[in-house]
């Protein structure tokens, strides 16, 4: 027995008057179907919400498309704190009455309180929305899955948890402030084969080339906060600056000493982003991402040097690590992670998630630190 299916067109509120003929057992399921086509929009939604990325602390990046007859006609997303947020600007955007059968893709959950602005679920209401699909639920206590039940309970039809694992994946570092009060931690360096920092002082410091070093700028522009202890400050000088992504924030550049001994001249207390260094006299580095968080810094980036870095490994406050292999052996005493170390392989830090992608000659690789239940 053949199965027809109504063919519509791609023109927002119009439909083709003709019917596809579809032999039986020839076709997907109409759930299947869905499904892919959720996803797929999804997707578009999630390429929305990228483009916030590092633009909305302490606020997530959220996207948003609006799709009538299986074709999008409007976008948005969050463009930072304060600011409309995806659902509402993309919904500004369409600019029309918005026809019963269209239905709203948001990467995360609507908010549904007030705060900076509106609740996100009553400019959904207002604008008669009557289909929502979300990504990832928000873990935020205060909007955790109440945004869903205030719709649904307006009529609203929600269908929640589709690509969710990506659309959390994108908030990571809000995700664990907004649950703990502390930032994200992303432990960086670039470092040779056999896991040294530096070069001999008389060739130049950098061990990868020029095409991992913007790459790794782009990490840069996604986090909140840039740390490194005095060390660093005082061999290297650096700015510790984004440069050559566009439109990006300038983070905030964190220094840990103990003596207080820093040289006045470096670049990050005399340069046009002074305003943006912080330092921190004989605190923990415990204490200093707790009081980071609590001033409203979701992510950070430890650069450095290797004592800060093995610091961070053996007091176990790393979240994720990335780290770029250059294509040398340079032996000498500077080791990336050096600290105590762990006690034996067993009570290693072990990463997963684990990727690896090559940038020219040098090796990037990027882990999430394993969550370990306590017994």
């Amino acid at each position: 027995m053949p199965f027809y299916v109504l063919i519509r067109t791609r023109m927002p509120g119009y439909v083709a008057g003709s019917v596809a003929r579809i032999e039986e057992n020839n076709y997907p399921s109409i759930e299947a179907m869905s499904s892919q086509q959720d996803e797929k929009f999804m997707r578009m939604a999630l390429t929305e919400a990228k483009k916030a990325l590092g633009q909305t602390s302490p606020n997530p990046a959220v996207g948003a498309v609006l799709v009538i007859d299986d074709a999008i006609v409007s976008k948005g997303h969050h463009r930072g704190a304060g600011r409309d947020h995806a659902e509402v600007e993309c919904l500004r955007n369409f600019d029309l009455p918005v026809p019963a059968g269209a239905t709203l893709y948001v990467t995360l959950e609507p908010c549904s309180t007030q705060g900076r602005t509106a609740a996100c679920t009553d400019a959904i209401l207002q604008a008669r929305v009557r289909n929502v699909v979300v990504g990832a639920i928000d873990v935020n206590p205060r909007h955790c899955g109440k945004g869903i039940s205030q719709l649904r309970n307006a009529g609203v039809k929600v269908q929640a948890g589709v690509l969710a694992d990506d659309c959390a994946q994108i908030n990571e570092a809000f995700n664990k402030w907004i649950v703990t009060g502390h930032p994200f931690v992303i432990a960086k360096c670039g470092m040779s084969l056999d896991g040294r920092l530096v070069r001999p002082a008389e060739e130049s410091p950098w061990i990868t080339p020029r095409s991992a070093r913007r790459h790794a700028h782009q990490l840069r522009a996604h986090v909140d906060a840039i740390l490194v202890g005095a060390k660093t400050v005082r061999v290297d000088n650096p700015r510790l600056t984004v440069r050559g992504v566009p439109q990006a924030r300038q983070p905030w550049r964190v220094v840990l000493t103990r003596s207080g001994k820093l040289p006045e001249s470096a670049y990050i207390f005399s340069d046009r982003f002074s305003s943006r260094t912080v330092v921190y006299k004989n605190k923990s580095l415990g204490a200093v991402l707790k009081s980071l968080g609590e001033k409203g810094v979701t992510s950070v980036l430890i650069e450095g040097g290797g004592a800060t870095l093995g610091r961070a490994l053996d007091a176990r406050l790393i979240d994720k690590v990335q780290l770029y292999l250059g294509q040398i052996l340079t032996g000498g005493p500077i080791i990336a992670f050096p600290g105590r170390g762990a006690e034996n392989a067993a009570n290693s830090l072990r990463l997963r998630k684990v990727s690896y992608e090559q940038i020219g000659q040098t090796v990037c690789i990027t882990g999430y630190a394993e969550i370990r239940s306590s017994k």
